[in-house]
C-alpha cells in the first residue's frame, strides 16, 4: 500500500480499549472518564476482519494498544490469531506492564514477537505522581518476567517529564545492566499532553552524555517504527528516540491507527480517516474493507504541523490519547 506521498504503509497499530489501571497525567483524567461502552467498542472478530483486509493491502506488522490492552481479556488468544493472518509477520504489544507478569505465559504462548513497556521513571514517588497510583513494583516485575524468559525483546518507552528529568539517568540504567532498548518519546500536544512541554532531544542527549559518555548512531532498524538508535559504551541495550517534535519524521511514516471503536486514523493530527464500524456491522466483506482502508491510506496526510506557529487545534487534538490509542 503507497500512498500519495509514496510512502509505503506497512504498519498498523490497533488499539482494543480505551480502558487503563493507571491514570498518567499527560493521558487521562484522575475522575470523570468518559470511557467507551462494551457495544461500542469492536469485537475481537471485527478486529480480525480489518487485519484481514489491511494484510490484503500488504500491511505485514500490527502493534497492540490501548488505553491498557492487558485489561481486556482474551488479548493472548487475539494476537495467536492474528499471527495466522497470511501476510502478517509480526505482531507486537504496547502495555504499561502492571498486568504483566501475571499474563507472560499466555502472551508468550500466542507467539507475540515484541513487548514495549510505557515507564517514566524508576522513582516511587515520582512514578505514582505520574500514574495516579503506585504500581512501579508490578512493573518491575513484570520486567523482570520477561527477561528472565529471554525469548521476546523487551523496550521501555518513556515520555520525559520536566518535573522527573533528574531521574532519567536511573531509568538509563535499565539499558545498561539489561538487554532492553530504552526509548525517549517527545511529549505532543494531543488531549492532556498539550499542557505539557516537550523536552527536545538534544537536551536528552546532552545529559546522556554529561553522565555516560559518548553516544554512536546505531545503524540498524530495531521495530518498525521511526525510532533512532544510539549506542553507549558498557551499555547492553540501545538508547532510542522517537521526536516527532524536534526532528519530524513524517516523510517516512508507514503507520496508520485503529480506534478501539473502529475509526481507522491515518495521521495522529487529523480526524481524517474513515469509520470502519458501520461497514464491519453490516455484514461487508474483507475486500469491501480492504477498498475502503486503502481509499483512506492514499490521502494519509502529508505531515502533521504541531510545530508550526499558525498551528490550529481541533476537536481530534482535544482526545486524550486514550480514546486515540497509544
Amino acid at each position: 500500500m503507497i500512498d500519495e506521498y509514496n510512502r509505503k504503509i506497512d504498519y498498523m497499530r490497533i488499539s482494543i480499549t480505551d480502558r487503563c489501571n493507571l491514570r498518567c497525567i499527560y493521558c487521562m483524567p484522575g475522575v470523570g472518564i468518559d470511557l467507551t461502552t462494551h457495544e461500542e467498542i469492536l469485537r475481537f472478530d471485527e478486529i480480525l476482519t480489518v487485519v484481514e483486509s489491511a494484510a490484503c493491502l500488504g500491511m505485514k506488522k500490527i502493534k497492540i494498544t490501548g488505553g491498557e490492552p492487558l485489561v481486556r481479556r482474551g488479548v493472548a488468544d487475539l494476537i495467536h490469531k492474528i499471527k495466522g493472518i497470511s501476510g502478517i509477520e509480526a505482531v507486537t504489544l504496547t502495555t504499561n506492564g502492571v498486568l504483566l507478569a501475571e499474563q507472560f505465559e499466555q502472551l508468550k504462548t500466542s507467539g507475540l514477537d515484541g513487548i514495549n513497556i510505557s515507564l517514566d521513571t524508576l522513582d516511587e514517588t515520582e512514578f505514582e505522581k505520574i500514574a495516579g497510583v503506585n504500581a512501579l513494583p508490578q512493573v518491575l516485575a513484570g520486567i523482570d518476567r520477561v527477561l528472565a524468559d529471554q525469548k521476546i525483546p523487551l523496550k521501555v518507552n518513556c515520555v520525559p517529564l520536566k518535573s522527573a528529568k533528574t531521574g532519567l539517568g536511573d531509568l538509563l540504567s535499565l539499558a545498561k545492566d539489561r538487554p532492553i532498548h530504552v526509548r525517549f518519546i517527545e511529549m505532543m500536544p494531543i488531549g492532556y499532553g498539550k499542557e505539557y512541554t516537550y523536552i527536545h532531544e538534544d537536551e536528552i542527549k546532552e545529559m546522556i552524555e554529561n553522565r555516560y559518555g559518548t553516544l554512536k548512531a546505531y545503524k540498524q532498524k530495531l521495530g518498525f517504527g521511526p525510532c533512532h538508535y544510539y549506542t553507549l559504551e558498557g551499555f547492553q541495550g540501545k538508547i532510542g528516540f522517537i521526536s516527532a517534535m524536534s526532528h519530524q519524521f513524517c516523510s517516512s511514516c508507514n503507520r496508520v491507527r485503529l480506534t478501539s471503536q473502529g475509526y481507522l486514523k491515518s495521521c495522529l493530527q487529523y480526524e481524517l480517516g474513515c469509520d470502519l464500524k458501520p461497514l464491519l456491522r453490516a455484514g461487508a466483506t474483507v475486500e469491501e474493507i480492504a477498498k475502503v482502508m486503502a481509499e483512506t491510506i492514499l490521502i494519509k496526510p502529508k505531515a502533521h504541523t504541531f510545530c508550526k506557529q499558525d498551528f490550529q487545534e481541533n476537536e481530534e487534538n482535544k482526545l486524550p490519547m486514550s480514546k486515540i490509542g497509544g
